[in-house]
């Protein structure tokens, strides 16, 4: 799953969520209920043994982390009629169950759903016990005498809402022909494919899937699988869905609503689709590119074919992710699907590139061999984040994917220097907690250590190994101990003490180094922003590098202390004036590095001297900036090296400088106010010289990273208070009020003109906001209405802070925006 730029924001799901009520149903029906766990704290410790299958009370499954495993489903016939005016659905289900040891009781999981209980049949037998434990979402059906043992077919009819939460099955809004209508859509994972079904709702349980759907005969249903047959009976019309591979509940996917679509085909006949609301099909065409040129790389990458006959991927306007690898219909927020050269910015392409490529990674890393429980969760998400970069550099090289990669790596060590931080690896012992390890642990940690893991491996090595692992376990579920074991195998390193060292502990180390003689001394400590140091200890893949990039070495670091011999590395270099020696080369291993005086004035003048590659230029900058706020390193000194940058035109680079000036901006107002004017000029220097070059207006030919880089160093120097930059702002937006198609504001530029316009805004000269409310409300873009949205409280004046927060409960926002409005605001998409 893709998250909504680093996972659903905590904060917007909590503006959005429905609290649950718990209603006791009458007439024959047996009603379960549930609401959403909340604050569970993620602690590591063994799961309770499985309870003994044959006898005693319902009450034994109470509170368990997982469902037993004395009963296990094999297939599921689910049919399902959603009814889009009351928002309402009705099923039953027929799954088979395979018992494999003594037992009268099934076990299996729903929440808020009407089970009819005169239904419910294993076999011919009827339960005698139907017991719900709401806050673990579990039905338990007890039997008077014990089941017999193999297969046998579970069967029960039930109804639901189609509810407003943007999880379970869900209804979502859209536009058709002037008028609001619903459209029906599903999101279970993590564990909500119970809220559509009874099921057993783990990724281990997986099972075959044959679907029916009764719907409306003017719409399109999707699922899964391609349609099988058809029938049309006048208004409803009942689709039968081809029966599934092997998966899992949380990769079932439904969509029902009104669709047009365009097409593509992959080298060996794979369809590929792209469905829109009517009337945006052709803002699919970017992403149908970048998704049939994805399930090529990664069959060959792999050396293993897309086992489905086709893969979809949908727009919807209300979801709550970025997106979500459903087995061969993949949904999408619209925002993470469509782009419209004439409304959409650069940093939108390279977003729905990314995305698009993250979740047909899945379909290999995920649904076809998908993690044995949650606590392996960066299986998925590691991986999809890494090879999303992979694919998307070769599709696109001159975009520098992998130097951008670092915004991932940074975002990931800035997490996991805090105390609060979790290991990769999280023991998960009830449902309530695994919506919280959707985070940059997860995602960008675990892509962080797969690079690290690569670059020690070789890439070569690396991608035979990882082919043989998806052979191994295609169609199986795997655990983290599972791939170090293959990767072991297969190239004969020590993976698993390497890599156990970096998942099943939190936090990385900072490595100290000190030039004695001809050795460089190195010393690891545990790395923590509040300035303590803890007591972890890694196995260190270490690169380095002597003065230039042709000498190179590589050597595990396995202890507090060890050191570098580096005559032999360094050579005559190190008598010179040219001479630098530099760790953690081009930024590959997830940790930090503290240099001794000698070591750092010499990294600087390598710096200045235009010695250094892209990725360390950005490595540098960030380990100084986290050691000044850890108070390892002075202020001072930091400052004198972000001037070393001020001739710098990278976009990549530029993102870090910008991300660092723009934290040290903010805290210097609080803890250097007599300062902070000084400070904010001092930084208009780094970031005016580039600015000015590019300019306002896109020049012909430039690149695509120049094109995302002009709205960034606008948007910086109007955040420092620069007044041309901050005039020029409000002139084109003043141009732009009157004239929506002007050259001279075109989407990427917007938000430096929406910011700069923000600026003097106040209750009591309000007509710059009153505009943008106006650019929000007329615009049909959901970009654009996001760009508005994330700079309305940009404003000095609480007043209107307030009156733009108050926002999102009114109709003028719906819930979707909302949820993307703080990730937004927050990641500065």
């Amino acid at each position: 799953m893709a998250p909504s730029r680093a996972g659903a924001s905590a904060l917007a799901v909590a503006l959005l969520a429905v609290v649950a009520t718990v209603a006791a149903a009458g007439g024959g029906h047996y009603r379960t209920t549930a609401s959403h766990g909340e604050g569970a704290n993620l602690k590591v410790y063994p799961g309770a043994p499985a309870p003994a299958p044959a006898g005693g009370s319902a009450d034994q499954f109470r509170g368990q982390a997982r469902l037993p495993r004395f009963a296990a489903p094999r297939r599921y016939e689910l049919h399902l009629r959603p009814d889009l005016v009351a928002c309402t659905f009705s099923g039953s289900v027929g799954i088979a169950v395979a018992v494999s040891a003594p037992t009268r009781f099934l076990v299996l999981n729903a929440a808020d759903l009407s089970i009819d209980r005169a239904s419910i049949r294993f076999q011919a037998l009827a339960p005698t016990e139907v017991v719900f434990f709401k806050e673990d979402d579990v039905l338990v059906l007890g039997f008077a005498k014990p089941l017999p043992l193999g297969v046998g077919v579970l069967k029960m009819d039930f109804n639901g809402t189609l509810n407003d939460q943007l999880r379970g099955f869900y209804r979502s809004k859209y536009q058709y022909k002037g008028k609001t209508r619903n459209m029906a859509v599903t999101q279970f994972e993590s564990v909500d494919a119970r809220r559509c079904f009874p099921c057993w709702d783990e990724p281990a349980f997986k099972a075959k899937f044959k679907l029916t759907l009764e719907v409306p005969s003017e719409l399109v249903a999707l699922s899964n699988m391609p349609i099988a047959s058809t029938a049309v009976a006048g208004p409803i019309k009942t689709l039968r869905y081809q029966e599934s591979p092997l998966m899992s509940t949380y990769l079932v996917a439904i969509v029902v609503g009104m669709f047009e679509y365009i097409e593509g085909v992959t080298s060996n006949g794979t369809r590929v689709r792209v469905y829109t609301q009517v009337g945006k099909s052709s803002q699919g065409k970017f992403a149908l590119d970048v998704g049939v040129k994805s399930l090529d790389l990664y069959k060959d990458y792999f050396d293993t074919p897309y086992p489905l006959p086709k893969l979809d991927m949908v727009a919807i306007p209300d979801f709550a992710a970025g997106a979500m690898e459903n087995y061969g219909l993949v949904t999408f927020r619209e925002v993470a699907l469509l782009f419209d050269d004439k409304s959409s910015s650069a940093s939108t392409k390279q977003n729905v590139a990314i995305t698009v490529a993250h979740e047909f990674s899945h379909q290999w890393f995920g649904n076809l061999v998908t993690m044995e429980w949650w606590t392996h969760l960066w299986l998925n998400e590691g991986f999809a984040t890494w090879m999303s970069h992979l694919a998307v550099d070769s599709f696109f090289p001159e975009w520098n994917m992998w130097t951008q990669f670092l915004d991932s790596t940074t975002t990931a060590l800035r997490l996991d220097s805090l105390e609060e931080s979790h290991p990769i690896e999280v023991e998960i012992h009830h449902a309530s907690e695994i919506d919280q390890i959707f985070d940059a642990i997860s995602y960008e940690k675990g892509a962080s250590i797969i690079r690290m893991l690569q670059s020690y491996l070789g890439a070569d090595r690396f991608q035979k190994a990882l082919a043989s692992y998806i052979k191994k376990y295609a169609y199986s579920n795997a655990k983290t101990e599972d791939l170090w074991a293959v990767l072991e195998k297969e190239t004969g390193e020590p993976v698993k003490d390497l890599m156990t060292t970096w998942t099943k502990q939190k936090g990385y180390p900072v490595i100290n180094a000190k030039l004695k003689g001809n050795d460089m001394e190195l010393d690891q400590t545990q790395f923590l922003l509040d300035g303590s140091s803890g007591s972890g200890m890694w196995i260190v893949p270490v690169t380095s590098g002597c003065g230039a990039y042709d000498t190179q070495k590589k050597f595990l670091l396995k202890l507090k202390r060890d050191k570098l011999v580096i005559a032999s590395q360094c050579g005559d270099r190190k008598k010179g004036a040219n001479f630098w020696t530099k760790l953690n080369i081009n930024g590959t291993g997830f940790y930090r590095v503290k240099y001794d005086d000698e070591l750092a004035v010499a990294l600087q003048n390598a710096l200045e001297a235009k010695k250094l590659s892209l990725m360390d230029k950005i490595g540098i900058v960030d380990d100084s900036h986290a050691l000044s706020m850890a108070r390892q390193q002075t202020l001072a000194s930091l400052l004198r090296l972000l001037y070393s940058y001020r001739g710098e035109a990278d976009y990549s680079v530029l993102s870090h400088i910008n991300s660092v000036t723009t934290s040290i901006a903010k805290i210097s107002v609080d803890a250097t106010p007599g300062l902070a004017g000084d400070i904010k000029q001092l930084f208009i220097k780094i970031l005016q010289s580039p600015a000015e070059k590019l300019g306002w207006d896109p020049k012909k030919g430039e690149s695509h990273l120049d094109v995302m880089l002009r709205p960034l160093l606008l948007t910086a120097l109007v955040q420092l208070g620069h007044g041309k930059t901050i005039n020029e702002g409000v002139r084109r937006f003043n141009i732009f009020t009157h004239d929506r198609n002007t050259s001279l504001l075109p989407p990427d530029t917007r938000k430096a003109a929406y910011l700069a316009v923000m600026q003097n805004v106040s209750i009591s000269n309000r007509s710059g906001y009153d505009a943008l409310r106006k650019v929000y409300r007329q615009s049909a873009e959901g970009e654009e209405r996001l760009r508005v949205l994330g700079i309305l409280c940009s404003c000095r004046d609480k007043g209107i802070v307030l009156e733009s927060l108050n926002l999102i409960f009114t109709n003028e926002v719906n819930a979707n925006i909302v949820t993307f409005f703080y990730d937004y605001s927050v990641m500065s998409l």
